[in-house]
């Protein structure tokens, strides 16, 4: 008998299996609203420009190879991405008050924050949001917190932030608890909290002494301005609370299978970024060992680069402004098919999800009878829908909900 009879099957990863079934379908009318990555009007993926650009004049450099980069990244790049964080004048930087490291995407940035914080500070109690990406609870299950606890969130009843619950169980929370809170674009409920809401929120965190660990997958997603988009951290290095940044480049690059991301660790004193540096990179020795390059240094070219940065940026507002518009023709078609139920949040929502509502029942039929596949709890990617497929969308929403 094998070693490795009797393991069984580990639950199905929701996201890519629905990715799975949607190429297995032979259906002409077919649409993928579950995977979360940004599809141009056509519904194909689209390489940036400046990407391209920038791909060009790194294999053009001769004076580059293929040798090992510093345990924690390439500094070019690192750097870049944490003024990106924190704004290119943040006393933070200037102070030297922050560690950046390169990370295996933005599932790496998490994994190594958790594994940080669990092993050097001993910490072994983290909230998550309500409702969540899963992996939030996955990952820190996975390093061993025993802890692992939920905050209000969403309120089904306004489809919107329920503030009240939320500061409720921060106050209510153990000093020094890992909070995992999304910088914007909430996946999955799409909802975020208004400037004010936030310093309400950053508030309680600093009188509780909580340990923010900040996603920060969508940056200029939402607003389609990178700065008004990254408000939060701001505001969390403006308060001088000690926190994380887990920077993913996956969406607002395009980059998505370089995995690179960027883990910034906020301190109050200078004097701990070598001692921090020195145990992460121990922590990333036994697990990832060395980052790759070529993403990295797609993106600190960019970055880097007056001329390029503004491209950039030019075309992180080109997909934020497809999916507002996408987000208005839904709702429209919606509206005009007297679809049952108030359809205000898919225009109030942000980023590139719409966390409709619809119910279990709803999402079998769209799938069964309409070919459109969409995760379980009713969360769909508005940039997966285009100006072609938006009206067969609407009327098999709109069926599903009338029906079922």
């Amino acid at each position: 008998m094998s070693l490795f009879q009797g393991l069984g099957f580990a639950p199905v990863i929701e996201v890519f299996d629905l990715n799975r079934r949607f190429y297995a379908d032979e259906s002409p009318e077919k649409v993928n609203l579950g995977l979360g990555a940004y599809r141009n009007d056509d519904g194909e993926p689209w390489v940036l420009p400046v990407v391209h650009k920038a791909e060009e004049l790194v294999v053009s450099n001769r004076t580059l190879n293929h040798e090992y980069l510093p345990i924690c990244g390439l500094p070019e790049f690192r750097q870049a991405a944490t003024r990106l964080a924190l704004g290119s004048e943040s006393v933070v930087i200037k102070e030297n008050r922050v560690l950046s490291i390169q990370t295996i995407g933005g599932t790496g940035s998490l994994r190594l924050a958790a594994e940080f914080l669990k092993q050097k500070l001993h910490l072994d109690t983290v909230l998550i949001s309500s409702l969540t990406w899963d992996n939030h609870s996955g990952i820190f299950k996975a390093t061993g917190y025993s802890q692992v606890n939920e905050y209000r969130y969403w309120n089904p009843g306004t489809k919107g932030l329920d503030l009240d619950g939320l500061l409720a169980d921060l106050q209510n929370a153990t000093e020094k608890t890992v909070v995992i809170l999304h910088t914007c674009a909430h996946n999955t409920t799409a909802t975020d909290p208004s400037p004010q809401q936030w310093k309400q929120i950053v508030s309680v965190l600093k009188e509780r002494k909580l340990i923010p660990v900040m996603d920060c997958t969508y940056q200029g997603l939402v607003s389609g301005d990178v700065d008004e988009d990254a408000y939060p951290l701001r505001l969390l290095a403006s308060e001088g609370v000690e926190f994380l940044i887990a920077q993913s480049f996956s969406k607002n690059f395009g980059l998505y299978n370089e995995r690179l991301g960027n883990l910034a660790i906020i301190t109050k004193d200078s004097s701990t970024i070598d001692e921090m540096r020195s145990q992460c990179e121990m922590i990333i020795r036994r697990i990832w060992s060395n980052p790759p390059h070529h993403g990295a240094r797609v993106v600190a070219t960019i970055l880097n680069d007056k001329s390029l940065y503004q491209e950039w940026k030019d075309q992180v507002k080109i997909m934020a402004d497809r999916i507002k518009l996408m987000r208005k023709m839904l709702h429209e078609r919606l509206v005009n098919l007297k679809t049952p139920g108030d359809w205000n949040h898919v225009l109030t929502q942000t980023g590139m999800f719409v966390y409709t509502g619809m119910t279990s029942p709803q999402v079998k039929y769209l799938t069964s009878k309409f070919h459109i596949y969409l995760t379980k709890m009713g969360r769909i990617n508005m940039c997966a829908m285009t100006t072609k497929n938006v009206d067969y969308v609407s009327k098999a929403i709109h069926e599903a909900v009338t029906t079922q």
